[in-house]
């Protein structure tokens, strides 16, 4: 199935939110579905699904998350917990004039797009996760866990990205080239061998780009496509978008009354067997019987890695195209 339409026709909108305000990208109409993108990625990583879905009869938007491309910054770190995400997910569906949404997210839209539907069962009718599988509150503080990850002489990435102000220091001096080197790492046919040392791992006292692969684009991403990417977060910085990492723990702290706590709304899941996230959190997947109850397909794309909906653009669409269709009402 080939994307239907261009993105040209698509209207960009500023609504209000508790953020303070949100960007998005709106087209079709229809059921509302509401698309959530993950990190270093805009509403641009969804331009593959936004004419699919609007010529298959749904009204597709794709927001900016807070802290990244045309939407509000705010300078607390806390601002940028999972609560306030779903909040301001809900302020969108309501800004629209809609009273529900299915939510759609990709990487961290994925975690943002379950908590929607655990948190506002009543805005959010059904939730895709594209990368990323839910998973409810554990019992062991996020921070700690991460910091068991690794050999001691490397530290796992969601560990450097804790401390406010370091990974900026690597990856603003030059975005678009640190941009294309994580992107890269992360795709089929670009990550590095079983061989090499794992990119999502910092090797103390150097940088995560250190481990990034040399070499051409991924066949995903063009160079206008990267020239877009580079200038959002040349423009922004890239700290609105590092700070939802330095919330793991008031998660934590947040979501205690949710522990264990299934997703009872219809769900989907889709992610790249290549991806490391499915490894990482094979357990999840596991775990989809009780997690999810009402899952209705759950979907590994062989030869795929983590960009799954812009890797995969046509397969991914008519898979979530099949599965709204499959909700009815």
């Amino acid at each position: 199935m080939a994307d239907t339409g261009t993105t040209t026709d698509a209207r960009h909108r500023i609504v209000p939110s508790p953020a303070g305000r949100t960007h998005l990208v709106e087209q079709g109409t229809g059921p509302l579905v509401l698309l959530v993108h993950g990190f270093p990625e805009t509403w641009y990583s969804w331009r593959h699904q936004l004419p699919a879905l609007a010529a298959a009869g749904y009204r597709a938007v794709a927001v900016d998350v807070r802290g990244y491309g045309r939407s509000s910054k705010p300078a607390d770190v806390a601002a940028y917990r999972m609560r306030e995400l779903v909040a301001d997910a809900a302020a969108v569906v309501e800004a629209l004039g809609e009273r529900s949404a299915v939510v759609v997210g990709h990487d961290w839209g994925a975690e943002i797009a379950s908590h929607c539907a655990l948190l506002r069962p009543d805005v959010f009718t059904a939730v895709g996760m594209l990368g990323v599988p839910y998973s409810p509150r554990g019992g062991v503080r996020p921070t700690e866990m991460f910091g068991r990850l690794g050999d001691g002489s490397q530290e796992f990435y969601v560990s450097y990205f804790q401390e406010p102000g370091r990974a900026e220091a690597e990856i603003e001096p030059d975005v678009r080239a640190w941009l294309r080197g994580f992107y890269a790492a992360l795709s089929a046919g670009t990550m590095p061998g079983p061989d090499a040392p794992p990119p999502y791992f910092v090797s103390h006292g150097g940088r995560l780009a250190d481990r990034f692969p040399a070499g051409p684009l991924p066949g995903w991403l063009d160079e206008r496509d990267l020239d877009v990417y580079a200038a959002e977060f040349e423009r922004t910085g890239l700290t609105g978008a590092l700070n939802r990492y330095r919330n793991a723990d008031r998660d934590w702290e947040d979501l205690a009354d949710h522990e264990g706590a299934p997703v009872t709304r219809p769900a989907l899941f889709i992610a790249g067997a290549l991806d490391p996230s499915t490894t990482w959190l094979s357990g999840a997947i596991e775990a989809f019987p009780t997690t999810l109850p009402r899952l209705s397909g759950s979907h590994i794309l062989e030869g795929c890695g983590h960009w799954v909906q812009q890797e995969r653009a046509e397969e991914v669409s008519r898979l979530l195209i099949d599965w709204l269709g499959s909700l009815g009402d």
